[in-house]
């Protein structure tokens, strides 16, 4: 069973325009909408910690977290998986990713999820380039 079941674990949802966080839970299920700008929150996992709201470039990289699909859930899925993942804290990280991800041809969401930008990790086999994949059938 689930670690946030049993604990009642609130959801984090953000406004990244506002620089607002919230921590709701999960029922009931409703669109939830940002009370400054009044445009829908996005869901950013369980174990989100927002910056302050007048840091701008912590705002960005949470920015940049949260439009690659990824969430801020330090275990994978609903918190059973024992490998906790990375997320970047600052913009150096995202640009080193943002590098890497260019250089080797994956997805920017695969490369800001691992804790090495260049080091290969075991959840990143099913987005391996093409290339890649032929070389090692040769």
């Amino acid at each position: 069973m689930c670690y946030h079941t049993f604990n009642g674990a609130f959801r984090h949802y953000v406004c990244v325009t506002c620089r607002l966080s919230f921590k709701t839970s999960a029922w009931p299920i409703r669109k939830r909408v940002c009370p400054d700008c009044r445009e829908q929150l996005v869901y950013a996992g369980y174990d989100f910690a927002a910056p302050r709201r007048r840091d701008a470039k912590a705002w960005s990289v949470v920015a940049t977290v949260l439009a690659e699909g990824l969430t801020y859930d330090h275990r994978p899925g609903c918190g059973c998986s024992r490998l906790p993942s990375f997320r970047p804290r600052t913009p150096a990280q995202v640009r080193v990713r943002r590098r890497a991800a260019e250089r080797l041809g994956l997805p920017l969401s695969v490369v800001l999820a691992r804790r090495d930008a260049f080091t290969p990790e075991s959840r990143d086999e099913d987005h391996r380039p093409p290339s890649a994949t032929k070389l090692e059938k040769a």
